[in-house]
């Protein structure tokens, strides 16, 4: 199961190389738009972390047939590790892109997190599109009760978790952060000398396609 990104969607390169690869191997693959992203409805300044993990969970609870393998994309990497801890023994494996736990806290400035506190939307410059990232009170003070960076996370499955080290939105040091603090004993981290944030390259989705297949055809 893909997790994009912050407004991102599953018509994104990652997510249908790795849709198109599961049809050629015939093995389950769901994707998802969350609630007032791409095709889905609502609006997105409702969205929450909590709101879009209890989604995910919901899916996998009535579609997964098999255990189930988590792929998250920068803030997707952040909620398959929620939904991962509400699954249980349901997810065999996760494998993080660009992981983002908690960038509401270490991603946001103290000018930016006073006005996020006092009810404010906070605009950034969005180097993916032409109209400026928003970030709404409600999605940052969820994002702030729902850290996993600070205790240890009680995950025990593989862990796979690739990063480029040209990152410019999340630095890659976040995912060896995110690699100290899971109790699982098998975590690797794979860090990509010229590698930006999106990690949509040819060779960047290969070793995706790659590191999925290694945990879907383990014993």
């Amino acid at each position: 199961m893909f997790l994009p990104g912050y407004m991102s969607d599953m018509a994104g390169g990652k997510a249908t190389a790795l849709f198109a690869w599961a049809e050629t191997e015939g093995r389950e693959c769901l994707l998802l738009d969350y609630s007032g992203c791409g095709e889905s409805g609502g609006k997105f300044a409702d969205g929450t972390l909590s709101r879009w993990r209890d989604e995910v969970v919901a899916l996998v609870e009535a579609r997964c047939r098999e255990p189930a393998i988590l792929i998250g994309s920068s803030m997707g990497g952040w909620l398959m590790l929620l939904a991962a801890l509400a699954l249980g023994e349901r997810v065999i494996g996760l494998v993080g892109i660009a992981a983002a736990p908690d960038f509401t806290d270490w991603g946001r400035d103290a000018t930016q997190k006073a006005a996020l506190e006092r009810g404010e939307t906070v605009l950034e410059e969005n180097p993916y599109g032409p109209e400026p990232t928003p970030m709404h009170p409600g999605f940052w003070r969820d994002g702030q009760a729902n850290q996993v960076l600070e205790g240890e996370i009680a995950l025990d499955c593989p862990v796979r978790l690739i990063h480029g080290q040209r990152d410019s939105d999340v630095p890659f040091e976040v995912s060896l952060r995110l690699a100290r603090h899971l109790r699982s004993a098998d975590v690797q981290v794979t860090l990509i000398k010229d590698g930006d944030h999106r990690l949509s390259r040819e060779g960047d989705i290969a070793l995706l396609l790659r590191t999925v297949a290694t945990l879907a055809d383990r014993p």
